[in-house]
């Protein structure tokens, strides 16, 4: 039955995502490939708080985590070599969406403090004028996040270490939350600071290792990238439908992407600079790092190895990825994975709890202290929950949520498209003007 309802919502979500971001493409003049406009967007004047950087760096973070090596093996797994397609595809026409949803955030955003928040639950609720939409948008995501995405974190980094060290899961998961709560309990500007140390440590160390496997398998380059391309519009690719193969390189993509579940609004609405099409512009550039960049590197390293001979049960995807890499560099590989799996699921769980957090204080905005500390305790016990629970539960669980988050998201943003083709024409022509003078 589980499964029944997540094909049916995500054939939806699939036909709300590709159509927004077609439709935004055309209005917005095929803005995911403005490259030039996106690294302005950096220019943004900040006032010592969270800087543009700093907010991409928290988008990227959440939309780097396991997704990018767990999901992706999944998607080969059970939609066969033609998924990876459709993952590069979606990521290129779903962009769009990222850039409004960022923008709206802005936008729409409410001061806290001495930092900003804001998010879907904000715009739906200023912009769209659908307070009930919003509150349910609100829930989503946190159960979304708080209950799913986090744990299966936990999950994947609890598998990759103890298929390699000999140690309790639960114990795992201890230590999990205890690091977490180190830093989620700096606030917004603590989470911030920490992603943007850790993604750019991360990202490039693990596309140096991709490049290594590469350029040791370089004969077989070319082959794979055929093979992709043709199975992707073969009737039967690795013994699947092309329709399945499309869903779930197109769920696999925006699982990892994250453009127009609305996630990335909320990083985005952080940002202490009032340039909300900079804003939505840079994040453009955490789309495809993630999906165009790290999830190609597992790919080519999956691909490269015999993964086919791999007989497994209640998978979660990282363990063909860990098998790849031991086949490629030996035990050493082995611990590569797991070095990258903490530090990519670590800075998912940090900055999937702040979006938790920010939509909580949306559904409470008379919040107490004390209401904080208690989604902090809950976030740290599901972390440890999530160390020892079935991966194949969680996956599907997720996939439900961040079905309902999308559809809610795309129409919450197409409903608002005048106030995107405003911020665009005002952004332009600020543009044309100083070039004139």
């Amino acid at each position: 039955m589980i499964e029944i309802v997540n094909k049916f919502l995500w054939g939806i979500a699939t036909i709300f995502l590709i159509g927004s971001g077609i439709y935004f493409t055309s209005k917005l003049h095929f803005i995911q490939f403005k490259f030039k406009e996106m690294f302005h967007g950096f220019k943004g004047k900040s006032h010592g708080k969270i800087s543009p950087f700093q907010t991409l760096m928290m988008a990227t973070a959440a939309r780097i985590g396991v997704g990018s090596l767990a999901g992706v093996a999944l998607a080969i797994y059970f939609g066969g070599l033609g998924s990876i397609f459709w993952l590069w595809l979606s990521a290129i026409i779903t962009a769009p969406n990222a850039f409004v949803e960022s923008c709206l955030g802005v936008i729409y955003r409410e001061k806290d403090g001495a930092y900003y928040k804001g998010g879907p639950a904000y715009y739906i609720d200023k912009g769209l004028g659908k307070k009930k939409l919003a509150k349910l948008y609100a829930i989503l995501i946190i159960v979304a996040y708080i209950l799913g995405f986090l744990t299966i974190q936990a999950n994947t980094i609890t598998k990759s270490i103890t298929t390699r060290i000999d140690i309790n899961p639960f114990v795992v998961g201890i230590i999990i939350a205890i690091l977490a709560g180190g830093i989620i309990i700096k606030g917004v500007k603590g989470i911030a600071d920490a992603t943007s140390k850790l993604v750019p440590v991360m990202g490039l160390g693990y596309l140096l290792v991709a490049l290594i496997i590469v350029f040791m398998n370089i004969e077989m380059i070319p082959s794979i990238f055929a093979s992709i391309i043709k199975d992707a519009f073969q009737l039967k690719s690795a013994g699947v439908g092309i329709l399945t193969s499309l869903l779930i390189g197109v769920q696999r993509g925006i699982f990892s992407s994250e453009a127009g579940l609305g996630s990335g609004a909320i990083a985005s609405a952080t940002s202490d600079t009032n340039n909300p099409v900079g804003q939505g512009l840079i994040q453009i550039l955490g789309i495809y790092f993630t999906s165009l960049v790290v999830c190609t590197s597992t790919a080519l390293i999956i691909l490269t190895s015999n993964y086919q001979h791999l007989a497994l049960t209640d998978i979660n995807g990282i363990e063909i990825t860990q098998y790849a890499l031991q086949y490629h560099l030996g035990s050493i590989g082995e611990w590569i994975l797991i070095l990258a799996i903490v530090l990519f699921a670590f800075s998912t769980v940090i900055t999937g709890y702040y979006y938790g957090e920010s939509n909580l204080q949306y559904l409470y905005p008379k919040h107490k202290p004390k209401h904080i500390f208690f989604l902090k305790v809950i976030t740290l016990l599901l972390l440890i929950y999530g160390s020892v629970a079935s991966a194949n539960f969680l996956w599907k669980m997720v996939d439900i949520f961040v079905a309902c988050m999308a559809i809610i998201n795309i129409y919450a943003i197409f409903g608002m498209r005048k106030d995107i083709a405003y911020e665009w024409d005002h952004y332009k022509r600020k543009k044309q003007k100083h070039k004139n003078t």
